[in-house]
């Protein structure tokens, strides 16, 4: 895939150089003081709940919003003083398709080859190098809007890239996709990766951030309140989690009274099974140790590493990043 990028100005190592971004609406402090800064080349995750403020830290980066104050550098370039050469170097993939779905997916992207500037010739082969990339040759003359879900969102990942950006946000890019689809997304987004694209991700699927993110930033409440690498973030926390599930022996309830003691975290009860988290063997030893002494069966007990769902919640008090859509405020 040809890759012919506009170079940012400077050497910096950084894709995006954002130091106390701060947005209000009314009464509102959606973002508060958000620092961050993305290696070039790295896929960057930004984690939060619902209304914490990540796609208002994405608008901001992405000049849609401007911030009531801080600074932040995309591309190499300011997005408040230099926002036209920002947007020239971006491309944007919300949380929904934006493409025009009265159009066939080649025309999609030859319109916006125009649009971007390109010459009629230069915009039909971009279209057809896009068409391609993305596994979309076959279905390239069928309107849009007979695509299905993963095939919209590969038109869509196709569309933020007619001019090849060196920096690509993603809000919320698998949302609705079935499982093969979002795989099929994250190949195309691995490959872009690969190719020296920075990718800003916001996901509401933790286990996507944990396996593809090389940094992550946890927002809450506007302001951010962790930030490292996914082995990093879950150090933080525990080195395990024990799981207790409810069954002819013991309630959820049950066990959490008996053993919720007895873990490093704040034990959570999630469907049907208590989750306790540990930092070493002898708090899962006092646990199982509890358990059989009361007649539960060990067979209802498991172990597995900590994940980013344990970090989400001691962080923020929640079992999980909300995949409802955010609007302004958030």
């Amino acid at each position: 895939m040809n890759r012919n990028r506009s170079v940012a100005p400077d050497s910096s190592p950084w894709a995006v150089d954002a130091e106390g971004l701060q947005k209000r609406f009314r009464e509102t402090h959606a973002v508060d003081g958000v620092s961050l800064r993305v290696e070039r080349g790295s896929v960057f995750g930004l984690l939060g709940p619902n209304g914490a403020g990540k796609t208002t830290v994405v608008r901001m980066l992405t000049t849609l919003l401007s911030p009531d104050a801080g600074r932040a550098v995309v591309a190499g370039f300011d997005v408040v003083k230099e926002p036209r050469e920002v947007r020239r170097r971006i491309g944007l993939v919300g949380q929904y398709a934006s493409v025009d779905e009265l159009l066939t997916g080649r025309q999609n992207l030859r319109m916006l080859g125009r649009l971007y500037g390109l010459s009629s010739k230069d915009a039909r082969a971009r279209a057809e190098e896009l068409l391609e990339h993305f596994d979309l040759v076959d279905a390239a003359s069928k309107i849009a809007k007979t695509y299905s879900g993963g095939m919209r969102r590969r038109l869509d990942l196709a569309a933020s890239l007619v001019l090849a950006p060196p920096v690509l946000f993603l809000d919320e890019p698998t949302t609705g996709l079935d499982p093969r689809s979002r795989a099929a997304t994250w190949e195309v987004i691995d490959t872009l990766t690969k190719d020296g694209t920075t990718v800003i991700l916001t996901t509401q699927y933790l286990e996507e951030a944990d396996q593809f993110a090389d940094r992550i930033a946890v927002i809450d409440k506007g302001r951010m309140i962790a930030e490292g690498t996914p082995a990093q973030l879950k150090a933080k926390v525990a080195k395990a989690t024990v799981i207790i599930r409810g069954s002819e022996h013991i309630t959820p309830q049950a066990a959490l009274a008996l053993v919720g003691t007895l873990g490093t975290g704040v034990p959570t009860i999630a469907e049907d099974e208590v989750r306790i988290a540990v930092d070493d063997i002898e708090h899962a030893g006092a646990i199982l140790s509890t358990l059989a002494a009361a007649g539960v069966s060990l067979d209802d007990v498991s172990f597995t590493q900590a994940s980013l769902d344990d970090v989400f919640f001691q962080l923020t008090g929640r079992t999980e990043a909300s995949g409802a859509q955010e609007g302004a405020p958030q």
